[in-house]
């Protein structure tokens, strides 16, 4: 049948959705997705920290069993090789164990990401964070110190360390986010403020703080290209913008008073294998260490003349504490050919130097081309005051 002439007019009159109506529709479109994400992501995360849950349930299961099946003494594996602890993809474990105590004692720290959980031989539920200032023999550390792994390449066992350079709150040495770091002090009266911060504490000494730089170059988060020697580990504040000390903020703001933000080597913090952050190992303030090196036996060669920098594999150098002429690859592949371009640090000495000299470390805040968590400046009598020295406290 054909249309009528009306129904033909009537058909014609008939519109497409409006510019409102189609709005709404990608709005409510946005929505949905925006839901869809975040319930993705949620179960992203709830998949993530049940992996990690099963690891570390599994290595307390295994560690237990080592001590009461294989182990003749009943003591934890000595380390995490024997252990032979397995990891999800993504997931890095770190085990530490002290056998010296009654009974043995052990921590296992899981990290995948920003998520860090733990176990230990006296709590094996896996629980939120790390073993935050707990030492595995069940030993606290002082308020805001953090436990550093020990080096058998320096032969430390684990210990305390300030999270962040020390504070003076009322002549005590503090470690905390708020204050600008305590300065211009010796080598002496930092050692004796050192001393006075608690119970066994005493200044950091050079072995404990290459324990911390050996550690935290095995970590990837600490590296700009995202894995261990790609790009450069952050160096902190070391520009001269602004030309003053920093005080600490939260660990998730790294780049905090620098006026940098990613994609610079101005982040303040770095992250340990068992998820601990700290604060201006390189950067900021110059740090002591109780390190001194006798007149005449500062590193490099007899014929400089006065004080230069050098990077660390420079032939030149005769590193203290050190074997060899070459920066130590100190079990991390490639690291022999590690310079200031990866950010380490240099060494700042005159050989032919006439007095004793304190070991400062880290550089700082002027010191854009030779900061680095390896930084060594040998130009400081341990009774100079005329730096911006400051220095961290262990225990």
């Amino acid at each position: 049948m054909w249309a009528t002439p009306k129904l033909l007019a009537d058909h014609s009159r008939r519109r497409g959705f409006t510019i409102v109506e189609l709005l709404i529709v990608i709005v409510v479109i946005g929505i949905l997705a925006a839901i869809t994400i975040v319930a993705y992501n949620g179960i992203q995360q709830r998949v993530k920290i049940a992996v990690i849950q099963s690891d570390l349930e599994q290595g307390a299961k295994q560690l237990e069993t080592y001590r009461f099946g294989t182990s003749t003494s009943e003591q934890y594996p000595v380390d995490q090789a024997t252990a032979n602890l397995k990891a999800s993809p993504g997931t890095t474990l770190n085990y530490q164990a002290n056998n010296s105590t009654v009974p043995p004692s052990y921590c296992l720290t899981a990290v995948n990401g920003s998520l860090n959980y733990w176990v230990s031989n006296t709590s094996t539920s896996p629980t939120a964070g790390t073993c935050t200032g707990v030492l595995s023999s069940g030993a606290s550390c002082p308020t805001g110190f953090i436990v550093v792994p020990g080096s058998s390449t320096f032969g430390t066992s684990e210990f305390c360390v300030m999270k962040y350079e020390a504070k003076n709150v009322g002549g005590l040495a503090t470690s905390q986010v708020s204050g600008l770091p305590w300065n211009a002090l010796s080598q002496s009266s930092a050692t004796s403020a050192a001393t006075a911060a608690c119970s066994g504490c005493h200044l950091i000494t050079d072995a404990e703080w290459l324990t911390i730089a050996q550690n935290v170059l095995g970590v990837a988060s600490n590296w700009s290209g995202g894995s261990v020697g790609s790009g450069y580990i952050y160096s902190g504040h070391n520009d001269s913008s602004p030309i003053v000390l920093l005080a600490a903020s939260t660990d998730s703001d790294g780049y905090s008073g620098t006026g940098n933000t990613t994609g610079s080597n101005q982040r303040r913090t770095l992250t340990l294998s068992n998820g601990e952050v700290i604060w201006d190992l390189a950067g900021n303030a110059t740090e002591w260490t109780s390190g001194t090196v006798a007149a005449n036996q500062q590193p490099g060669q007899t014929t400089d003349g006065n004080y230069v920098f050098r990077d660390w594999n420079n032939p030149a150098i005769l590193p203290h504490g050190f074997s060899g002429t070459n920066f130590p690859s100190y079990a991390r592949s490639g690291a022999s050919g590690w310079t200031s371009t990866q950010g380490i640090g240099q060494l700042y000495s005159y050989y032919n130097g006439a007095v004793p000299v304190g070991i400062s470390r880290g550089g700082d805040l002027t010191s854009t081309g030779w900061a680095g968590i390896y930084a060594m400046t040998l130009n400081k009598s341990p009774s100079d005051t005329n730096y911006a020295n400051s220095f961290r406290v262990t225990k």
